[in-house]
């Protein structure tokens, strides 16, 4: 059985067809890269929610302890005991 070698056109739209699977590899290839990019940023921006659901359910639990009020009375509110005295540094060190 003798085979019929293929004509110029054959081979003409063969190497179309090759190169234009090869550009749509390289378009997917970026592609995948930027949904792992993606991926990862999210995975980080989901331990950090968790980290800070975990840091805000501790202060719930523990939002009546002394040291607790203690801590918010000094840090967000100022307030410090008869005769405390605070120092400011003014030189910004």
């Amino acid at each position: 059985m003798r085979f019929k070698r293929a004509g110029i056109m054959t081979k003409l739209v063969i190497l179309i067809l090759i190169v234009y699977a090869v550009i749509s590899l390289i378009g997917l290839q970026s592609r995948i890269e930027e949904a792992e990019q993606a991926t990862a940023q999210l995975s980080a921006a989901v331990e950090n929610k968790a980290l800070t659901n975990k840091e805000l359910a501790y202060a719930i639990e523990h939002s009546s302890d002394p040291e607790t009020i203690e801590r918010v009375a000094r840090d967000k509110l100022g307030l410090v005991y008869p005769g405390e005295q605070i120092f400011y540094d003014v030189n910004g060190n």
